[in-house]
């Protein structure tokens, strides 16, 4: 509070002015622009992608590699069961593929000899019949060995578990030598590659939001990130009257994460507001100033209301300029050449 007092009295006691052909300093004019009318809303962040892993076969958790608010890798393997029977199974599905594989080369070897005999007509139509019947019964039962040899494989791989995507862990469900069956929940995670924010849009603007369809969230240190596409559910909330709108983010570096509160603007028409290069706000707690330059190049220290920052280095002047004020770009470099003049008196 003492800072604050401190710098009110500094901008009392400031002078007013400088001479012209003491202020050099580069300036730039307050004007008004035409931009959107938003609507600012609270809205919280969630991941697009989270799931909960389950088991898909039976067996006893042998190891738990990952535990929660550990990252993963898409494809880690996150969780190991037990695969005795599953490697068991594979061993007798493999042998029943040698054995169909070997019935099959015998029965295709008994019907090209067979078909030889039958084309000098040395044999009976009947014979040729039961070589054709069983070779084909040995290909179905070769086929058939192969997909129990697919599905012993597949029944292995189910007992190591791996990570759907590249994310975080949320909850482990599962401990170490605990037995799982097919369904049960294993591990929970959530990615933050992908981010959208969640917010209710009030019954009254619903109609301009679905009309413009733009929206940019205001992240917690002040960046504004352009929304990819807007989701609007088609029915409202009976108890507030107010619509769910999902905001997907890019997939960018930002410092966003999924339970975090943000803002998000909703452009819901248009309106002029008179800007300022940001650069030329000095600012102290929760008081801003700029210097301005008068036509006859005098600076002036005058406190301003401002508004939302509106990008490229924009800000809302919502009171104490007026549209074609010049005000000076380097603010630090103002009070500089304020103080060189007093001190040259």
């Amino acid at each position: 509070m003492r800072h604050l007092q401190a710098w009110i009295l500094g901008l009392a006691l400031l002078p007013a002015a400088i001479t012209q052909a003491d202020s050099t300093l580069p300036t730039a004019p307050a004007t008004w622009q035409t931009l959107p009318l938003e609507r600012v809303l609270d809205a919280r962040v969630e991941a697009v992608q989270r799931a909960t892993v389950s088991a898909q076969t039976s067996g006893r958790v042998e190891q738990v590699l990952f535990d929660v608010d550990d990252f993963v890798e898409a494809g880690d393997l996150i969780l190991r069961l037990r695969d005795t029977e599953q490697r068991a199974g594979l061993d007798q599905a493999e042998a029943g593929l040698r054995e169909a594989q070997a019935r099959f080369d015998e029965a295709r070897a008994d019907h090209a000899r067979i078909r030889d005999i039958f084309e000098r007509q040395l044999v009976a139509r009947a014979e040729m019949d039961r070589a054709n019947a069983a070779l084909q019964a040995a290909e179905a039962r070769l086929e058939a060995a192969r997909a129990n040899r697919d599905a012993a494989l597949e029944a292995l791989d189910y007992t190591r578990v791996t990570a759907p995507y590249a994310g975080i862990v949320t909850e482990r469900h599962v401990e170490l030598g605990e037995t799982v069956s097919p369904g049960q929940a294993l591990m929970s995670g959530i990615s933050l590659n992908q981010l959208r924010v969640v917010t209710q849009v009030p019954q009254r603007d619903i109609h301009a939001v679905r009309e413009f369809r733009q929206a940019r969230v205001q992240t917690d240190v002040g960046q504004w990130l352009e929304a990819e596409s807007l989701t609007l559910f088609p029915y409202a909330d009976p108890n507030a009257a107010t619509f769910r709108v999902r905001a997907q983010l890019p997939e960018a570096e930002i410092s966003l994460f999924p339970g975090m509160l943000v803002k998000i603007a909703f452009t819901v028409g248009q309106t002029q507001r008179l800007l300022i290069p940001e650069s030329a706000v000095l600012t102290r707690s929760e008081l801003a100033a700029v210097y301005v330059q008068d036509e006859q190049g005098r600076l002036s220290l005058r406190q301003i209301r401002p508004g939302y920052s509106q990008g490229e280095g924009q800000i809302e002047v919502l009171a104490g300029l007026a549209a074609n004020e010049r005000v000076v770009l380097d603010p630090l470099a103002a009070a500089s050449a304020i103080r060189q003049q007093q001190e040259s008196r």
